[in-house]
């Protein structure tokens, strides 16, 4: 059964320009979501966003089709989160949400990443080393299957559901550590 939004090149425009706008419309979120959740920061997230599209636009003709044009694109956002982040990218990421700019109107898109932000599943998420965070986000938030992470990260799929389990067992603990876990027995 292929994951809902699973969506192949041949369901696209030929034409590069034409392909962009169908892409960026079916797929504009999730990519500035991916990159968000990689950077914690809106306007570096805009910036990657608008990098991966036109990397698509650039390659769309090249890109043969091999995988769903979503999983294409997450590999596409992730690789260029790493080249931007670089270092960056394995040090601790801060979990204290950003204070807003109460002076500027926010788009409906900054809302959106702020609630995610703000969520408190995600915040005990953040506390995992890297590589749990990044199979978890993709896997539950990005809904990509264990080979779809595999191909988009560059990893092995054994690695990308090892990192998976543990990553729910290490999120379970943590939840349960401050009471916010429960086990659904009304307990």
């Amino acid at each position: 059964m292929k994951p809902a939004g699973q969506r192949h090149k041949d369901e696209f425009a030929k034409d590069p320009a034409q392909a962009l706008e169908q892409l960026m419309d079916a797929f504009g979120a999730i990519v500035l979501r991916t990159a968000f959740f990689y950077t914690g920061d809106s306007h570096l997230a805009e910036d990657i966003s608008q990098e991966v599209f036109l990397r698509a636009y650039r390659k769309w003709t090249a890109f043969r089709g091999d995988s769903a044009v979503k999983t294409w694109l997450t590999t596409i956002t992730v690789n260029v989160c790493r080249d931007k982040m670089g270092v960056r990218m394995f040090t601790e990421q801060p979990t204290e949400p950003a204070k807003l700019d109460l002076g500027r109107t926010i788009s409906v898109e900054e809302q959106a990443l702020e609630r995610l932000k703000k969520s408190e599943v995600l915040q005990h998420v953040l506390r995992l080393p890297l590589p749990y965070q990044e199979a978890l986000y993709l896997y539950y938030y990005a809904d990509l299957s264990t080979r779809e992470i595999a191909e988009a990260t560059n990893t092995p799929e054994g690695t990308v559901r090892n990192r998976l389990h543990r990553a729910r067992e290490m999120l379970a603990r943590e939840m349960g550590k401050e009471g916010d876990f429960h086990d659904g027995s009304g307990a």
